[in-house]
């Protein structure tokens, strides 16, 4: 037998590590889970463990982040795409709902696995702000697949929408775990869809820095983008050379939706998100992203605009290609493409609304 390669032995060992911290955080939960007991099971030392995942949290997160990219696709060809927002909510609370414990002990070894989540990040500042944002960015990305299905009919902004229902299953989940069997998931499934016509009073409006954003300014450099995933779709992202780039830390991920409102309809706007904390920060992103495409895709095939991608840049190599040497959960910097080459950059606060607003 050919001797494994020192990168297939990491390989090998980091997927030992996770199958035996997925039983024992399973089994015990993240308080509770010991470290030595995991490494024992994967046959490693604590030392093994702690050289692929640097401290317990960051094992625990890539747990769930791993669980979460192996959702399987539904089985059997798409279904029709929702055609009204109702039909889109209703289909997204199903989804989610499906996927929770009706009875005491149902499914136990996954809900106890992520019963621990939210604790840990209560208990942690440097987690909390990130996954704010990171539930803004989902309830944006939401917002504008629903509101795809308004279109030619009423331009209407329904991120408030997407937020509120966000809410409402989020609040499913917890009490599915704290108290299995409370409540009636078809009355929340309903909440959802007659969120669709509320009216909570939702408008875009530029925001009040924009009159103080820096301005962009006109550059002429290659651009050589590296290979990247669209996390919204799980494909390779396949770069027109014409369009935006937004490269955003986890404390800027509202802004988002400052370079989706201020650019022209039909523009191409990538968005990389980047932190300089990959293992803990970077894993609860991978894990919210993740969690959030794999709902999106059997419902809303078609709905998302094509031009629209999130890529979790995690080693910082697309941010590098748009100029961002050193990147922090605070950065925010935007380039304009146009026929393969940067044309124009912006930095800073209110960097995502000046790329986009700029002609």
């Amino acid at each position: 037998m050919a001797r494994l390669s020192r990168s297939e032995m990491q390989q090998r060992n980091r997927a030992r590590v996770l199958e035996a911290a997925r039983e024992e955080f399973g089994d015990k939960g993240f308080r509770d889970a010991k470290v030595d007991t995991i490494a024992a099971a994967a046959d490693l030392t604590r030392g093994a463990v702690y050289s692929n995942f640097p401290s317990k949290r960051a094992l625990y997160l890539a747990v769930l982040a791993s669980d979460a990219a192996a959702v399987p696709e539904p089985d059997g060809p798409p279904g029709r795409a929702p055609s009204t927002a109702a039909q889109a909510l209703a289909a997204l609370a199903r989804g989610r709902l499906a996927r929770l414990p009706l009875a005491v002990d149902e499914h136990r070894g996954p809900v106890r696995l992520a019963s621990g989540l939210e604790q840990e990040i209560a208990a942690d500042e440097r987690l909390r702000t990130p996954f704010a944002q990171l539930q803004a960015l989902n309830a944006i990305v939401v917002g504008l697949a629903l509101e795809q299905t308004l279109r030619r009919r009423e331009d209407r902004r329904m991120v408030r929408v997407a937020e509120t229902a966000l809410t409402l299953l989020q609040g499913a989940a917890r009490l599915a775990v704290a108290a299995p069997g409370f409540g009636e998931p078809f009355t929340v499934v309903r909440a959802c869809e007659h969120l669709a016509d509320a009216d909570l009073d939702d408008a875009w409006t530029e925001p009040a820095f924009a009159a103080y954003a820096p301005a962009p300014r006109p550059v002429d450099e290659p651009w050589q983008p590296p290979v990247v995933d669209d996390a919204l779709r799980g494909n390779q992202v396949t770069f027109s050379g014409d369009g935006l780039v937004v490269v955003l830390g986890l404390h800027r991920l509202e802004a988002f939706e400052h370079v989706v409102r201020a650019a022209p309809p039909g523009t191409e706007i990538t968005a990389a998100v980047v932190t300089a904390d990959r293992h803990e920060a970077g894993m609860l992103a991978r894990l919210v992203v993740t969690e959030l495409a794999s709902a999106l895709r059997p419902i809303f095939p078609t709905l998302l605009p094509p031009g629209l991608r999130i890529v979790l840049d995690e080693d910082g190599a697309l941010a590098a290609a748009a100029g961002v040497a050193s990147v922090s959960d605070m950065t925010e910097a935007g380039v304009r493409l146009a026929g393969g080459r940067v044309v124009a950059r912006a930095d800073g606060w209110g960097a995502a609304h000046a790329i986009g607003a700029a002609r």
